[in-house]
C-alpha cells in the first residue's frame, strides 16, 4: 500500500470502539470513504464499498489516492462537503438526507462532516445503537429549526418530507391541519402546542419497529 501511513493505529482504532457503536471493520470502512471522497467533488466514486469485504475496503480504497493524501493524520483532520456525504447511496433515497447531515456537523456553518462526524452517524444509525440515542437524534433531526421542540412548522416539514415534492402526494392545507391535530393530540403531553423530547421518546417507546428502522448500513 506504500506504507502504514493510511492506516488507523491500533490505538486509535480501539478509541474509536470505545466511543461509539460500530465494530473495526465499519470504522475502517468509514474513514476509507472520506478518503476517496474529497478527491470526487462530484460526489462520484471508483469503488463501491459495499463491493469489497470487511476491512479490505481501507486497502482498496487507499490504493486508490495518490501518495500525498494517504496518511491518517490528513483523514483525521479533512472535512467532507455535505454534497459529497449525500453521494452516499444509503442516504440519497431518504427524504431526511439533509438534516441528518446537519445534525452530525460540528462545522460553524453544518455543511461538512469531518471523519469523527461521520463515524457518530454511524454510530447512531448501527444496529447496536441504543433505542434512548435513536429516539434523541430522531427528535434533533425532526426539529428543523433547532428549538428544542417539534412545533406545527416542524410536523408540517416532516410530513412533506415524507409525502415528497409532487403535487399529487401534497397534502392540501386542510389535510395537513387534521393530521398535524391528530399528531399533537396523540402526542402533546402537556397541551402546549409542541411535542418536547421527552413526548416524542413516549410516543417512539410504542413503536417497536423504531430501532430496527433507524438505521444506515453503509
Amino acid at each position: 500500500m506504500g506504507g502504514s501511513g493510511s492506516r488507523l493505529s491500533k490505538e486509535l482504532l480501539a478509541e474509536y470502539q470505545d466511543l461509539t457503536f460500530l465494530t473495526k471493520q465499519e470504522i475502517l470502512l468509514a474513514n476509507c470513504w472520506l478518503l476517496l471522497h474529497p478527491l470526487h467533488p462530484s460526489g462520484s466514486s471508483r469503488a463501491s464499498p459495499s463491493t469489497v469485504p470487511g476491512t479490505q475496503a481501507h486497502r482498496r480504497f487507499c490504493e486508490l489516492l495518490p501518495q500525498e493524501h494517504r496518511s491518517t493524520e490528513e483523514s483525521l483532520h479533512t472535512r467532507v462537503s455535505l454534497e459529497q456525504i449525500l453521494s452516499l447511496p444509503e442516504l440519497k433515497a431518504n427524504p431526511f438526507k439533509e438534516r441528518i447531515c446537519r445534525v452530525f456537523s460540528t462545522s460553524p456553518a453544518r455543511d461538512s462532516l469531518s471523519f469523527e462526524d461521520f463515524l457518530d452517524l454511524l454510530s447512531v444509525f448501527s444496529d447496536t445503537a441504543t433505542p434512548d440515542l435513536k429516539s434523541h437524534y430522531a427528535f434533533r433531526i425532526f426539529d428543523f429549526d433547532d428549538d428544542g421542540t417539534l412545533n406545527r412548522e416542524d410536523l408540517s416539514q416532516l410530513v412533506n418530507c415524507l409525502t415528497g415534492p409532487g403535487e399529487d402526494t401534497q397534502l392540501s392545507a386542510s389535510e395537513m391541519k387534521q393530521l398535524i391535530d391528530n399528531i399533537l393530540e396523540e402526542s402533546d403531553i402537556d397541551r402546549d402546542g409542541t411535542i418536547n423530547l421527552s413526548e416524542f421518546q413516549h410516543v417512539i417507546s410504542r413503536s417497536p419497529d423504531f430501532a430496527s428502522s433507524f438505521k444506515i448500513v453503509l
